[in-house]
């Protein structure tokens, strides 16, 4: 299916000195640090280099199951020699910031963001800006005018669930029936997650409500829970798998991938509900105070490249660079035609929308649902 357009809306060391503004011991790109380009680094040679002695990449927040990041990161290592250490590969976007915020000066510290949009936006002081050699082929409303965020991938929201434990769901209100009795999870708390967010804006949607008002989408999850069909369990591939969230409401890349990791296993089967076709992209940045510098470029570059937006795509994620890449004959054309389908035109919000129902969240979702 092909990819709709969107507008953006707009996932403990011990004490080191900062990194040199050098970023690296070989020098082989003086301006690591700083660069906000591969030409500034010296070009994508002297950054590889540099990386390469730098040899250590730190990432936060990704699951290896969430949108293929297990392939991305071994690929990532075996291509350039370099080590990812992945830290809370399970943490949401504000612990990302919150975490980068703990460590900063150290040597553990993220060298690199993945985040929702509202996190992203609300902490641009932390990135360094940075264009990757694809930039300009990237949409205008999907970046930063000087690169410091750019998104990278989105999906839908979507159902999964168990088809051997529960009736097949074909809207939001179906989860409220008896036979989804304790069985449905959310992904995240909706304050915090953007998985979580957008979970209650597709209720909110199938409900009477719409970008511009996210309420009925917080009462459809109160009805949920006073039903005593929302599970307070934070679900991971491993509660799926056991049987303990037979119902999780979370992006369909992520949906998907259990459906091919548990094969043999489980029955898991994914719905996007007509009429509530909910997206967001996700944001890629480089912290400011990377400890590795030339080495959070180099996986912003790979990122960005066909290898690395084809690999997202395999992990049933819709990469930024998808219609580009599907004109110009880049595409993985079996995984894209995998993705899962969708009927009606996805929903995204503007930044004003997201913050207004943001705020909205923060006055009610805990009282209503808890």
């Amino acid at each position: 299916m092909a990819v709709i357009p969107l507008l953006v809306i707009a996932a403990c060391g011990t004490p080191a000195p900062p990194p040199p503004a050098s970023g690296g011991g070989s020098g082989d790109a003086p301006a690591a640090a700083t660069a906000t380009s591969a030409a500034e680094a010296g070009g994508m040679d002297a950054l590889i280099a540099a990386a390469k002695d730098e040899g250590t990449l730190n990432v936060i927040a990704l699951p290896p199951d969430w949108a293929n990041y297990g392939e991305l990161i071994s690929t990532f290592e075996s291509k350039y020699g370099i080590e990812v250490d992945s830290q809370q590969p399970d943490a949401n976007s504000q612990q990302e910031i919150d975490a980068a915020k703990q460590l900063s000066g150290q040597d553990r510290a993220p060298d690199v963001f993945d985040l929702g949009s509202a996190v992203a936006l609300a902490n641009t002081d932390m990135f360094a800006p940075y264009k990757v050699e694809a930039f300009d082929d990237i949409r205008d409303d999907l970046k930063e005018p000087t690169g410091l965020w750019v998104s990278d991938y989105t999906g839908y929201m979507s159902i999964g669930y168990d088809a051997g434990k529960v009736p097949a769901p074909t809207t939001v209100a179906d989860l409220l029936k008896p036979e989804y009795a304790g069985k449905v999870a959310l992904n995240g708390d909706p304050t915090q997650a953007g998985a979580g967010f957008n979970g209650v804006l597709m209720a909110a949607l199938s409900n009477g409500g719409s970008a511009d008002d996210i309420a009925p989408g917080v009462e459809f999850f109160r009805q949920l829970k006073a039903a005593g069909n929302l599970l307070p369990v934070d679900p991971t591939p491993a509660t799926i798998e056991s049987g303990q969230t037979p119902v999780v409401i979370d992006w369909d890349y992520t949906n998907a991938a259990q459906t091919t990791a548990l094969a043999g296993k489980v029955d898991w089967k994914v719905v996007v509900p007509e009429g509530a076709v909910v997206a967001s992209y996700y944001i890629q940045a480089i912290n400011k105070d990377a400890p590795h510098p030339a080495a959070a470029r180099l996986w912003q570059e790979f990122l960005y490249s066909p290898e690395g937006q084809n690999l997202w795509l395999k992990g049933f994620a819709r990469p930024v660079l998808a219609e580009k890449m599907a004109a110009d004959g880049t595409i993985d054309q079996a995984a894209f035609a995998a993705l899962p389908p969708a009927t009606g035109e996805a929903v995204v919000l503007t930044e004003e929308q997201q913050t207004k129902a943001q705020e909205y969240l923060k006055a009610n979702w805990q009282q209503a649902v808890g």
